[in-house]
């Protein structure tokens, strides 16, 4: 049994916290709202009222949490941060969606402390992650990685070591774009035949049924044809891993023109008051 602490109690966090609490290891939860973590306490995790408490009690610390921001506050805080609580022979594990640039600032911290550092985002949303079916990108040293697989493997259902520290962050944030890109464009595409009198029900089963669309956008078109905008991957995070996306690439120089364009369409959909819906939400524009 090992001593897990999970920063972060929102959608991603509180989910994964459960899945360790499952499998009857020690759980400390930190939540900058006591609330949230609630429902965890009552499932025997520990609260901390501090990222570093939380650290304090832990071999293995993990952060899900919104942002490069959030990250920062929860691992860097001169007086709260959880790099003050972890033992030398801690492993860090950040599996925020972050900008390439802050997961080096952070891995080069934490390492400067003694303690161990992998970025290991997950690929998918709360239906996987109550599945436990999450695929884990993860950047760090091979041999740290094995010994948290079997914990990740606990959580998720795949684990692929991508290479080096940052580079898993860099995989999630290229996932995350091709997401969203074929969203948009399956949005526009399907605005445009209804206005030329299709149903997007007839639209959907001709595109649904050729080898031109991935899984994932078919399932975000039946999504579409549900009006379903329940936020599983809430617009305004989108656009959040897009701004990101740009910002890690203009630091090598990167094209991403497809990437440029995209992000000002769900920025669009913000400010028509789109933010809160799940990424399928797009869809509003077109009709």
């Amino acid at each position: 049994m090992s001593r897990i602490a999970v920063l972060g109690m929102g959608a991603m966090g509180s989910r994964i916290a459960q899945k360790l609490l499952k499998t009857n290891h020690q759980v400390i939860v930190y939540n900058r709202t006591a609330d949230k973590a609630k429902p965890l306490v009552e499932q025997g995790a520990i609260y901390a009222a501090k990222p570093r408490e939380a650290a304090e009690q832990a071999d293995i610390v993990i952060s899900m949490v919104t942002d490069d921001l959030a990250s920062r506050a929860v691992w860097l805080d001169p007086e709260t941060g959880a790099i003050l609580g972890l033992s030398k022979n801690a492993i860090a594990i950040e599996s925020s969606t972050l900008t390439v640039n802050w997961t080096r600032e952070l891995a080069a911290a934490i390492e400067g402390r003694g303690a161990e550092f992998l970025d290991a985002p997950v690929v998918g949303s709360r239906p996987q992650a109550d599945a436990g079916k999450l695929i884990y990108l993860v950047g760090g040293k091979a041999e740290i990685l094995s010994k948290v697989q079997d914990i990740l493997l606990s959580i998720g259902a795949t684990v692929h070591h991508i290479g080096s520290l940052s580079q898993g962050m860099a995989m999630k944030l290229a996932v995350n774009a091709l997401f969203g890109i074929q969203v948009a464009a399956l949005a526009e595409v399907l605005g445009m035949l209804t206005k030329h009198g299709l149903t997007s029900a007839k639209a959907m089963e001709c595109l649904g049924n050729l080898p031109i669309i991935s899984p994932a956008a078919k399932g975000a078109g039946n999504l579409i044809l549900a009006n379903n905008q329940t936020p599983m991957f809430p617009i305004g995070l989108v656009e959040k891993d897009f701004r990101y996306i740009l910002q890690t690439a203009q630091a090598v120089n990167a094209q991403t023109p497809t990437s440029a364009a995209i992000h000002q369409i769900y920025q669009d959909a913000i400010a028509k008051g789109y933010g809160n819906d799940n990424i399928t939400g797009i869809a509003q524009l077109f009709s």
